[in-house]
């Protein structure tokens, strides 16, 4: 039996298996993302670099943030593009470990990242005065190297387990790039060992995560309440709701990937969601952070009036 086993040097990427003309309006449609989430992203690295005000503990986190979802989107949309656009669908099996292993390093160091932004808030909102002392720039630098170091170690075990197994079934990979369900269904050995290293991981990272998260916002809300004013309330839970909602799109998305009870059991559905989180999310972030936030929309005009009377100049 080991004699017939093919040894698997590229993979063939299905994608969304659709007819011509809705791939073609597919491929249009990730290319406008695409293109939104660069612009917005990158524009928010700038923006937050530039402007004085923005030298703060929050938009240094939001910054990397920001390159985070530059990376996460990067590593997908390209390799759709192009097999949506020329029905190149041949991945060589490096470059498909490659981008597993970066998908799982930019979404690992998001998860923690959206962690170390709650903790920031929870410092903000119930210790003021500390704030300045306990947010140093050697303390966020910590901690955003923390996040990524922590991604690392979850990004390289977990691209180890998976390319270890052996692919022989099939090297027709039902997805539009190298995530872990679809490979699964490749493998030609027992691969109950590896995953439940993989899922063990993935639930670590994703619960510390939550875990951090939780407890930081139920300090908020109880420091919250505790404010007299009807106006402070508001003021003060406005600081926090754009990384709410950053954090419910996000973790919502993975939570119904990665711990859903039927996991790869319905691709289909799977890469409905799969293109939420890798395509939309990315472009929604500085959306989110931008619309709903004071001081970027000030530091933004005050930009666009700069570039207007320069011209004018």
């Amino acid at each position: 039996m080991a004699d017939n086993v093919t040894v698997v040097t590229e993979f063939i990427l299905l994608g969304f298996q659709l007819p011509t003309g809705l791939q073609m309006g597919l491929f249009f449609g990730f290319l406008v993302l695409y293109f939104i989430t660069m612009v917005g992203n990158l524009g928010m690295i700038v923006l937050i670099q530039i402007d004085s005000r923005l030298q703060t503990p929050m938009y240094f986190f939001l910054r990397h943030l920001s390159f985070l979802d530059v990376c996460y989107s990067s590593v997908i949309v390209p390799q759709s593009l192009e097999t949506l656009g020329t029905d190149k669908t041949a991945i060589t099996y490096e470059r498909c470990a490659t981008q597993f292993f970066f998908f799982t390093l930019c979404a690992s160091t998001e998860c923690f990242l959206l962690a170390v932004m709650a903790y920031d808030r929870y410092v903000a909102v119930c210790n003021p005065l500390l704030y300045a002392t306990a947010m140093t720039p050697q303390t966020c630098l910590g901690l955003v190297a923390a996040a990524y170091a922590g991604a690392m170690v979850n990004a390289v075990i977990r691209t180890g387990c998976t390319f270890s197994i052996s692919f022989c079934k099939s090297n027709y990979v039902d997805f539009f790039f190298c995530d872990l369900p679809p490979l699964l269904k490749l493998a030609c050995s027992d691969t109950t060992s590896r995953e439940r290293v993989i899922y063990l991981l993935a639930f670590l990272v994703i619960t510390t995560s939550i875990s951090v998260i939780l407890i930081s916002y139920f300090f908020i809300i109880q420091s919250i309440l505790k404010i007299r004013t009807a106006g402070g309330k508001a003021k003060t839970f406005s600081t926090c709701a754009s990384h709410m909602t950053a954090v419910a799109l996000f973790f919502g998305t993975l939570i119904f990937i990665y711990l859903k009870g039927n996991m790869g059991k319905s691709l289909g559905e799977d890469k409905i969601v799969s293109v939420f989180y890798t395509v939309v999310i990315p472009m929604l972030n500085p959306m989110i952070y931008s619309l709903r936030n004071k001081e970027v929309k000030e530091a933004l005009k005050k930009v666009l009036n700069g570039m207007k009377f320069s011209q004018v100049d």
